[in-house]
């Protein structure tokens, strides 16, 4: 370990003690490099490892600030889930009763998977969309069916260079948003019955799609300060035969945590040395609030067992569906997959996209998108703090648009959201993200809407619901609740 690591660590063990507490200032760089001896550099490394953990967060001319994260229970070590366990996957009728009763016109959408529309540049992308379709030819028909339109993949191949990434061209292939890529990835690389390992808590398509497929679903835990448990992994992996891996490594869902370049190196050789598959869901990639695009694990995969899957649906276009995977030694298969379940992305839709990435300014239109997003991330956790109770914690993201609450042991969150929806407001409780319906006591609210007086209201009506007995789990300190408690973080 680093002396930069060692370091974070022991400042982190204090935080969570409550020797250094939720709100306060951390000790000035004079006062640590006293204390330990190290230089203000040493410190420095530290106190972002501090910030990447979500245990610290920076205020402009004032220093650095213990955040609510820090009381944020971490997983226990334990072992990986039994396939006898979870042979089969039940999620997709809870899922569902979960979103259809957001759908609701009037409702606040703190449960929302999606960022508000009004965040997208659509005028512009229309003009987009004109251009490109009057440049496609009558023979474009056939010309960009899978693996895609040549020029929109020569647009993506270029923003993974901006990365410092190679990817080959031909391993690029167009799909209807990046959900079919990741579901054509599965099928790609599994039959019926197989293992699929899947974080806990993780993102609820995953596992309605090992569902649908007749999978089974081995659960790893993933922590809500540190990310994905590698240890438990590797016992799964040793364990069980599994097949295959699906995991977002970037402001995860329904988390925000996103792995650290260390992790993601060590989660791909653990990965290769098996010859197991990746299926990495980097929806969020571009929506950082530091100053670089997060590398994906796709950037140390030398063997083409990863694929990379994302999308333009939650940074330009949610209603084109426009995704891809970079799909590694299982392009092939793929494309095949692709021409036999859904043909075509729309090819109109294509020719737009790569009309916009060319001329329209997408990173300016980027730049905006992300000040917005940090923007109502501020405003959202000030309303937490001011209406919510104290033992209400979460760890602030980097990125993307969600976060996660983990509430009091006793509060039932799916009884929270069923009282919630008549007040008219939805969050998405913590069960519909495992397989096994954990997480009773936490749920995933979506910052990715302008913050005004109705979510403001919203919150302040959740702060009320939790006082609600109807919301409160009858016996908790049972043997029963108290494993309960232990699978939610």
């Amino acid at each position: 370990m680093n002396r930069y690591e060692a370091l974070a660590n022991t400042l982190a063990d204090e935080i969570r003690s409550g020797h250094i507490p939720i709100g306060s200032r951390l000790p000035s760089l004079r006062h640590i490099i006293a204390q330990h001896g190290v230089s203000q550099s040493t410190v420095l490394r530290a106190y972002y490892l501090l910030e990447e953990w979500g245990l610290i967060r920076a205020q402009e001319r004032s220093g650095y600030f213990v955040t609510p994260g820090a009381g944020v229970k971490s997983a226990p070590k334990a072992q990986a889930a039994s396939l006898a366990e979870s042979t089969r996957v039940d999620i997709t009728d809870l899922v569902f009763s979960v979103l259809d009763a957001a759908k609701h016109p009037g409702i606040v959408p703190l449960g929302s998977a999606f960022p508000s529309p009004l965040l997208f540049p659509s005028a512009r992308l229309l003009k987009s969309l004109v251009r490109g379709t009057r440049s496609l030819s009558p023979w474009s028909t056939v010309a960009d069916l899978p693996p895609g339109n040549d020029h929109l993949r020569r647009q993506i191949g270029l923003r993974y260079v901006g990365m410092g990434l190679s990817v080959p061209f031909d391993e690029i292939v167009v799909t209807n948003g990046a959900l079919e890529a990741l579901n054509l990835c599965l099928m790609a690389v599994t039959r019926p019955g197989d293992a699929i390992a899947v974080e806990s808590p993780g993102f609820y398509a995953a596992l309605q799609a090992i569902e649908r497929l007749d999978l089974r679903a081995v659960e790893i835990p993933f922590d809500p300060v540190t990310g994905l448990d590698l240890d438990a992994l590797g016992r799964a992996l040793d364990k069980y035969p599994i097949r295959a891996c699906w995991f977002m490594t970037n402001y995860q869902n329904p988390t925000g945590v996103t792995l650290s370049v260390e992790k993601k190196k060590a989660l791909v050789e653990l990965l290769g040395a098996r010859d197991v598959p990746l299926i990495e869901d980097d929806v969020y990639q571009e929506l950082h609030f530091g100053r670089d695009r997060p590398l994906p694990a796709k950037a140390f995969d030398t063997k083409g067992l990863v694929m990379h899957c994302s999308s333009f649906s939650k940074t330009l276009a949610p209603g084109y569906r426009i995704g891809w995977v970079s799909a590694g030694r299982f392009a092939d298969k793929i494309q095949r997959l692709k021409l036999m379940t859904t043909l075509s992305a729309s090819i109109p839709a294509q020719a737009g996209i790569a009309d916009y990435l060319q001329y329209g300014g997408y990173d300016k239109h980027l730049r905006k998108l992300r000040a917005a997003m940090r923007s109502q991330l501020t405003q959202t956790e000030a309303a937490l703090k001011r209406w919510l109770p104290p033992e209400v914690r979460w760890v602030t993201p980097n990125g993307g648009y969600f976060v996660w609450l983990q509430l009091p042991d006793a509060v039932d969150a799916m009884a929270l959201h069923r009282l919630a929806i008549k007040h008219g407001i939805s969050i998405a409780p913590g069960p519909i993200f495992s397989a096994t319906h954990s997480f009773q006591n936490c749920v995933r609210l979506n910052y990715g809407h302008a913050w005004d007086a109705k979510m403001e209201d919203a919150i302040r009506a959740l702060s009320e619901i939790l006082n609600d007995p109807a919301v409160r789990v009858s016996g908790v300190g049972t043997a029963a609740s108290e494993e309960v408690s232990r699978g939610n973080l």
